[in-house]
């Protein structure tokens, strides 16, 4: 209760400074997008070969960014077997930043999809191609502005199939589970004609909102906070991405995406269907927000596992 309290403490102190205005190249953003997206990787559905010519895109573009990984490889291999599927071997892509310290910041985005239904292919461009293309965009500006916390860069695999990714994440994790401050999901950051990015989170963990309500807003975005309240009912994104499993362990989350449209989970859910000048926007407030946070949560006390 004790460390409760100190967390709730710290988080509550005023912010000190904002986050240096991210620029993330935005034509390497939408590049990343469109290839995860295309009709060759066959929806990326776990455990088919468009989803593991998916890994080695990733596999390639982590090597590039300088991500270092956990022993000598970055997969991370698990077994699904649920009431949705069995996958004798699906794939997690975990590499990470050191910082100063041994605490962790999680940024985790899902490349998995749906597959192919009915001779459809799910493209998944916006579910989750953004977000695994947001989270390479983060990691490319902390390979240039090192942090002073550890980060780690966790592409999941197995989401659409119960947040099975995460699952085993946390079930074997890279770093002691009591070390980890904070998970920062994205999950569909790319098609809203309004603007809107929303995260959600800080219903459960209040002590987040002083810092995302210091997050500017671009000039094709703004950061709206919500969707995370229990009343709300199927409104409540509590449990619709990876971030809930970190919730499940108590640990602290933000989760950024966008409200449904009406390619979701469609087979229009295509990389034309993108908005070329919000989506670089959106990303780029959520660099900023993990800008705020690396600065601000330097003396967070471990948590219990």
């Amino acid at each position: 209760m004790k460390k409760l309290l100190t967390f709730a403490f710290i988080l509550a102190t005023p912010v000190l400074g904002l986050a240096q205005k991210s620029k993330p190249d935005a034509a390497t953003l939408l590049r990343d997008v469109k290839v995860l997206a295309a009709d060759s990787m066959q929806g990326r559905l776990s455990g088919t070969e468009g989803n593991l010519m998916a890994q080695e895109y990733l596999l390639k573009r982590f090597q590039d960014l300088g991500l270092k990984p956990f022993g000598d490889t970055y997969k991370q291999h698990f077994r699904i077997d649920s009431r949705r599927a069995q996958v004798e071997q699906a794939t997690n892509l975990i590499g990470y930043i050191p910082g100063k310290s041994d605490k962790v910041i999680v940024v985790t985005a899902h490349y998995d999809h749906v597959g192919q239904r009915n001779g459809d292919i799910y493209n998944g461009a916006d579910d989750n191609a953004s977000g695994v293309g947001a989270l390479l965009a983060a990691a490319a500006h902390f390979t240039k502005h090192p942090p002073k916390h550890t980060i780690i860069f966790a592409a999941l695999d197995g989401e659409e199939l119960g947040l099975q990714g995460a699952k085993a994440f946390l079930d074997n994790p890279p770093v002691p589970l009591a070390n980890i401050l904070l998970n920062v999901n994205m999950d569909m950051l790319s098609i809203n004609n309004k603007g809107e990015l929303y995260a959600s989170g800080a219903y459960h963990y209040p002590q987040l909102k002083p810092y995302l309500q210091k997050v500017k807003p671009r000039k094709h975005a703004r950061l709206l906070l919500g969707h995370d309240n229990p009343a709300q009912g199927r409104d409540d994104w509590t449990g619709q991405s990876d971030h809930f499993r970190f919730h499940e362990r108590g640990i602290p989350y933000v989760y950024f995406g966008v409200e449904d449209h009406p390619h979701y989970h469609k087979p229009s859910d295509d990389y034309e269907n993108i908005n070329p000048n919000f989506y670089p926007d959106a990303a780029a407030l959520v660099i900023d927000f993990l800008e705020l946070m690396d600065n601000h949560l330097h003396r967070l006390p471990a948590r219990a596992q």
